[in-house]
């Protein structure tokens, strides 16, 4: 979709369901105890629906651990035979201009309808508590000698709350007349119980979420539950003050004879919830049941699960990465000498057979080697200013029977990814620690009409070690070209065309095809989706920058539309690598 994926929305409504419906079950366990225990519980799920379970998988991320864990296999190992791409630093990424996005009817109706239920709900909201506004402006004060003020309104409404931080007791004019004395005092206790509560608070806050999620069923179920469980809250205290239940409950059906319910959640009264239900409980006069031990256990034991879950995924995703992992894969050899040389054409990295390394790049690009990201990314931050700014030639020989034998291609550059993570840990001192963002990407999926991709001369186990470039036919997982020359591959999966293009995309590219096997890849060039550096002034533009500005020049868009797949803008948890701390190695 173009407005934004919606699986992370999906996400949060099934988890938010789910959690509705564990609360439900949560307040079958405590139907004989008391009501204010099954209206926080209510209350929760309402507010779970304000807070992603994402929200505290965040909060978990940013819990630092200084121990050193072993580092998580990378996903996608992409290996370059040769650098065909410029060593340029990071640049901040933009949006596309929305004739590049792909369009997305469904998504903006779906948006439209959503934002007009939504500003309905305002509108209904609004109306209601403006009503209510008005009676209490009007309204005579009275002196009742309680702890907040009381007013007299001409509006035939029951006696409610009006108000959050400074709450006002609005009384309808006579009711002294209609209510015994002993039946007003109940219903002015059930009112202050209210007070006690908070209940307005909590009210406007489910308010917030109807009107947000006025869609989904759940919600509107959710509210019954939160009036039908604060009106029991208030009767289970109002019970244990007064001496007659049967004045009470008469006070309560007198209110309902002459006045008119409350229009607003937020504006706390008495006549709330299933009436005959409630009178036929004051009238029994039950007393609630104190919880007992086990029941505190399974209360407190669903509380800390619904907080501690999500934050301990976050930190799990958070933990610290020194560049090396728990099978200690290390190279047995390693050479590392810093490279003074500004001319590019000695820079290069080649994987060997056997696994050997040889690579001569700035230290910035063995660093997103090593972690399988592509280059340039903005997904790999921090660190010093050298590590980007210097060269090092690095030649790397890994143990006898390290690569075991047989071992494919990848198989083999995956281990090698692993060694050379232990090297930047041991002779960089390098740590590095990873977290998961929700970030605008493209997802590459599948067109209709299904993908347009070569399938590649060889497979995976037929690749081969010896390849001199990328344009050999058994050359696996690599590329040659760039946004002015086309992509040129023969046998690379989606996910590597992914990554490759991430390289010249303004956004990560992920995978999202399911697609199985290798291709032959054979495009053109593409216009930049990164902006190009600004000439000087007087300065005349290059044949590249002429032939960037060619109208018939394609987008990465219809590069990919023509393989029969299609970039997506979406949303997505993204990977991501800070660099906490370096240091320069000694020569060998």
């Amino acid at each position: 979709m173009s407005l934004a994926d919606p699986s992370p929305l999906a996400n949060h409504l099934w988890q938010s369901t789910l959690f509705a419906i564990a609360a439900w079950l949560l307040t079958l366990a405590l139907k004989k105890n008391h009501a204010a225990v099954r209206y926080w519980i209510w209350l929760a799920a309402s507010i779970k629906f304000l807070i992603p379970f994402s929200l505290l998988i965040s909060a978990g991320s940013h819990i630092s651990w200084r121990s050193a864990p072993a580092i998580q296999q990378p996903r996608v190992s992409l290996v370059v035979d040769a650098i065909s791409r410029p060593f340029v630093p990071p640049v901040s990424v933009t949006n596309l201009a929305a004739t590049q996005a792909p369009s997305d009817l469904p998504a903006i109706l779906l948006l439209s309808v959503w934002f007009l239920g939504s500003a309905i709900g305002v509108v209904w909201w609004l109306r209601r508590w403006q009503h209510i506004r008005r009676s209490q402006r009007s309204a005579t004060p009275l002196n009742l000698n309680l702890p907040i003020p009381v007013k007299s309104s001409a509006a035939r409404i029951e006696p409610g709350v009006f108000g959050i931080r400074k709450p006002v007791l609005l009384l309808p004019e006579g009711i002294a007349e209609r209510l015994t004395p002993e039946q007003l005092e109940a219903v002015l206790a059930h009112e202050l119980c209210h007070v006690r509560r908070r209940d307005n608070l909590t009210g406007a806050i489910h308010m917030i979420v109807e009107t947000v999620f006025w869609f989904h069923p759940l919600v509107w179920w959710i509210r019954a539950r939160l009036v039908e469980e604060r009106e029991r809250a208030c009767d289970d205290d109002v019970l244990k003050l007064v001496s007659d239940a049967r004045v009470y409950a008469e006070g309560i059906l007198n209110v309902c004879k002459f006045y008119l319910e409350s229009p607003l959640v937020c504006v706390a009264g008495v006549t709330g919830s299933n009436l005959k239900r409630r009178i036929e409980e004051i009238m029994a006069h039950r007393i609630a049941r104190k919880m007992d031990f086990g029941r505190k256990i399974l209360l407190a034991v669903a509380g800390l699960t619904a907080v501690i879950v999500p934050v301990a995924i976050g930190m799990t995703d958070a933990l610290p990465l020194r560049a090396q992992s728990q099978q200690k894969l290390a190279f047995e050899v390693a050479s590392v000498k810093h490279n003074t040389s500004t001319d590019p054409r000695g820079m290069g990295f080649q994987i060997l057979p056997g696994g050997k390394l040889t690579a001569s790049a700035p230290l910035i690009y063995f660093v997103a080697t090593a972690y399988s990201l592509p280059f340039p990314t903005d997904r790999l931050t921090g660190g010093p200013d050298w590590v980007r700014a210097e060269r090092y030639d690095i030649e790397a020989t890994p143990e006898k029977g390290a690569i075991p034998a047989g071992a494919t291609v990848k198989e083999r550059n995956d281990k090698v990814h692993l060694m050379l993570q232990t090297l930047l840990a041991e002779r960089f001192k390098m740590v590095i620690r990873r977290e998961m963002k929700e970030l605008p990407v493209y997802a590459v999926t599948v067109k209709k009409g299904g993908p347009k991709l070569q399938k590649a001369a060889v497979a995976e186990k037929d690749c081969s070690e010896t390849t001199k470039s990328a344009q050999d036919p058994a050359s696996c997982h690599s590329f040659s070209g760039g946004q002015g020359q086309g992509i040129h591959a023969q046998a690379v999966s989606t996910s590597d065309l992914a990554m490759y293009a991430s390289s010249w995309a303004d956004r990560p590219v992920i995978d999202k095809t399911n697609l199985k096997g290798l291709y032959n890849i054979q495009t053109e060039g593409w216009v930049p989706m990164r902006p190009r550096p600004v000439r000087p002034a007087g300065q005349e533009p290059s044949a590249e920058d002429k032939a960037f500005a060619d109208p018939a020049r394609p987008t990465l868009f219809q590069i990919f539309d023509r393989l029969g797949l299609k970039l997506e803008s979406q949303k997505a948890p993204v990977e991501t690598f800070i660099i906490e701390s370096a240091e320069r190695p000694s020569e060998n």
